[in-house]
């Protein structure tokens, strides 16, 4: 009788310690964040938050979205913080005393990708060149056409290539969609479009190593693709949870959070590089 009581003693204390465990963990602080497509769809954020929270002991939310509708969270009080990549947009989005703190934190750069035909030839040229061939040929082009990050320079390099943005053309197909729902479009198009190098690496492994799109384009110092986190000024609206934003900013410059950015891999390749400076 006594050890069949320690028994039942020993597991009411086991499922009280459980419960104080989950009701601790329930009571875990949660910062709210808006990001970019590109980084959820790699699977970057879900290889990272575990690592965040265990350092920190803060839960990340975060909702996925072109970086045009991530910083018009940002400016509306409805996240904490941010991480995005347009560093146009990011500066207005400073200037204008939406931001508290912007920090550059890793890269990667944009590729042109199409059919391994290459119907516009355009392998081996540079992005203007390549663009102005696809305009010329006619040949397919899926666009985000969502003001994401991609999106935006993707209009930049039209512009560089003196390419008035054909978004009325037959030819030109805006998706209004993610990156990989507008490389699937790409794909069944038998056209170009372009993307991020992180994402498209993540398409390929979709297709175990060979998808319907190769890379034409890659390597012009126009195609550089900074990644920076924007903590929300506090007056964007009353709760927001500036400290845990700030925490955020510095755990990914922090030797810990880049380290793991630099290491998280898909195929073997490295899909983000980080570049954080010292503060």
């Amino acid at each position: 009788m006594v050890k069949r009581g320690w028994r039942i003693a020993t597991t009411l204390v086991l499922v009280m310690l459980l419960l104080a465990g989950a009701a601790a963990a329930a009571k875990a602080p949660v910062l709210r964040m808006a990001t970019t497509t590109s980084t959820d769809n790699t699977g970057l954020l879900d290889y990272l938050a575990p690592f965040f929270q265990k350092d920190t002991g803060i839960e990340l939310q975060w909702v996925a979205v072109g970086t045009g509708k991530a910083l018009q969270y940002g400016k509306n009080g409805d996240v904490d913080v941010l991480l995005v990549h347009d560093p146009e947009a990011e500066a207005v989005f400073m200037k204008e005393k939406n931001g508290k703190d912007r920090r550059e934190v890793m890269y990667n750069d944009f590729i042109v990708v199409g059919p391994a035909s290459d119907p516009a030839k355009v392998k081996g040229k540079t992005v203007a060149e390549a663009l102005g061939a696809i305009a010329a040929k006619k040949a397919p082009f899926a666009s985000r056409g969502d003001k994401s990050g991609t999106h935006m320079a993707e209009l930049r390099l039209w512009k560089d290539a003196g390419v008035a943005a054909p978004d009325k053309e037959s030819w030109y197909m805006s998706v209004g969609q993610g990156m990989i729902e507008t490389l699937n479009v790409a794909g069944e198009r038998n056209g170009y479009t372009l993307t991020d190098r992180g994402t498209y690496i993540k398409y390929e492994s979709n297709f175990k190593g060979n998808p319907p799109l190769v890379i034409v384009v890659e390597g012009d110092k126009k195609l550089f693709n900074q990644y920076s986190v924007i903590v929300v000024d506090p007056s964007r609206a009353q709760g927001l949870k500036t400290d845990l934003a700030e925490r955020y900013s510095a755990w990914m410059a922090s030797p810990r959070g880049q380290k793991l950015v630099a290491e998280f891999k898909m195929m073997g390749k490295q899909l983000f590089f980080p570049n954080a400076k010292a503060q």
